[in-house]
């Protein structure tokens, strides 16, 4: 994939096959998200969730960085009162949670920096791979900001107590391993081996059965919220018992072949 920028816009959507990419396309700003960028995220979401074809999800950023954040001067600019400062701090709320409820499998390709909102814009994502000169940072307490609690919901139950104290509480950069260490990333790499790596995941998900691991993917979050649907939950697991999908995979085993689902 190239990282060549075409003129600065809201984020593009690319789609080939099954695999689907929404790359971030501010590079001069280093991705910062816009205000008008946050509906249109939230669009482009709908339109991947709509289209039965999509199998797999890539994020990414245009550029040297995978993202700045939102941008400070738009929630300035909306701080004017109390009710407009709420409208700004959920609005980039719901495009997060909107990013970790999509049925597809999501990973975010880092292909460089994330810093402030964006890192919880990819913690939103099911897989994170990244270059091994990323970084990240949480600036929250540096600004006087108290994060909005499904960000450090997600955070918690991603990262873990002592991690997510380490990152909001000090605001203090890390490095790609330590990023990795901590389970921040899912694997990291050489620049050059980037678009490799996201290549082999997207086309393993892909290969996948799509109910199945839409079924699944949402109890996992749901386990990780501490709101699971058990009812939800037991029908579907009865429900792929006697579906399309399982006897297919059952025939391509039995085969030694991959299923075509």
């Amino acid at each position: 994939m190239s990282d060549t920028a075409d003129a600065a816009s809201s984020p593009v959507l690319e789609i080939s096959g099954a695999r689907a990419t929404i790359r971030l396309n501010r590079p001069k700003h280093l991705n910062r998200l816009q205000a008008e960028d946050l509906d249109h995220l939230v669009k482009l979401f709908d339109a991947v969730e709509a289209d039965p074809a999509i199998r797999v999800l890539v994020l990414t950023g245009t550029g040297r960085a995978f993202s700045a954040g939102y941008d400070l001067n738009s929630v300035a600019e909306r701080a004017a009162s109390a009710n407009e400062q709420q409208s700004a701090g959920s609005a980039f709320e719901v495009v997060v949670n909107r990013l970790e409820d999509l049925g597809v499998p999501t990973i975010c390709r880092l292909n460089g920096g994330v810093y402030g909102g964006s890192t919880d814009l990819a913690l939103a994502c099911d897989f994170r791979i990244g270059v091994d000169t990323s970084e990240m940072f949480m600036p929250a307490a540096r600004l006087g900001l108290h994060y909005y609690r499904s960000g450090i919901k997600r955070y918690v139950t991603r990262l873990g107590v002592d991690n997510a104290k380490k990152l909001f509480l000090t605001a203090q950069k890390i490095t790609a391993p330590e990023m990795l260490r901590i389970g921040y990333l899912t694997a990291m790499v050489p620049e050059e081996m980037l678009d490799e790596e996201v290549d082999r995941l997207a086309g393993i998900l892909a290969g996948n059965a799509p109910q199945a691991m839409r079924g699944m993917k949402r109890a996992i979050n749901e386990f990780a919220r501490g709101e699971l649907d058990d009812a939800a939950a037991d029908r579907r697991h009865r429900d792929s018992m006697r579906g399309d999908e399982i006897k297919e995979g059952i025939k391509a085993f039995a085969e030694k072949r991959a299923p075509r689902f």
